[in-house]
């Protein structure tokens, strides 16, 4: 289950807080279902990604990115500092991908996705 935001993009989404989304996890009970913490989504909804990533760690099965605000590219013109976040990602045991989902404002859009890529390989 991804987890958006209402504020923003989604309007009236239920799975918007990872509070809720982990009690849902819990009530479903199955192995093969987990949440997709999209990162530019709970900045907006929530913050302290962080803390957030290292108490729901057992909830999180994908990440995805995405610069907050105007969900463009991830590097040091908007608020996160994605490479901290990729390193508690990592600390938390993760081994699987993380997504780059963002909208890029560069002319070479494969320039942008190679940046992300190099701003997330911690």
């Amino acid at each position: 289950m991804e987890l958006l935001n209402s504020k923003v993009n989604h309007k009236d989404y239920q799975c918007d807080h990872t509070a809720w989304g982990a009690a849902l996890v819990d009530k479903i009970g199955s192995s093969h279902f987990k949440l997709l913490y999209d990162i530019y989504h709970m900045q907006i909804m929530e913050g302290d990604i962080i803390a957030t990533i290292q108490k729901y760690k057992d909830y999180i099965a994908h990440y995805h990115t995405g610069g907050v605000p105007g969900r463009n590219e991830i590097n040091a013109n908007q608020e996160l500092n994605y490479p901290a976040i990729m390193k508690a990602i990592i600390e938390t045991g993760y081994k699987g991908y993380v997504a780059q989902e963002f909208v890029p404002t560069y002319e070479d859009k494969l320039a942008a996705l190679k940046e992300g890529v190099m701003i997330c390989d911690i």
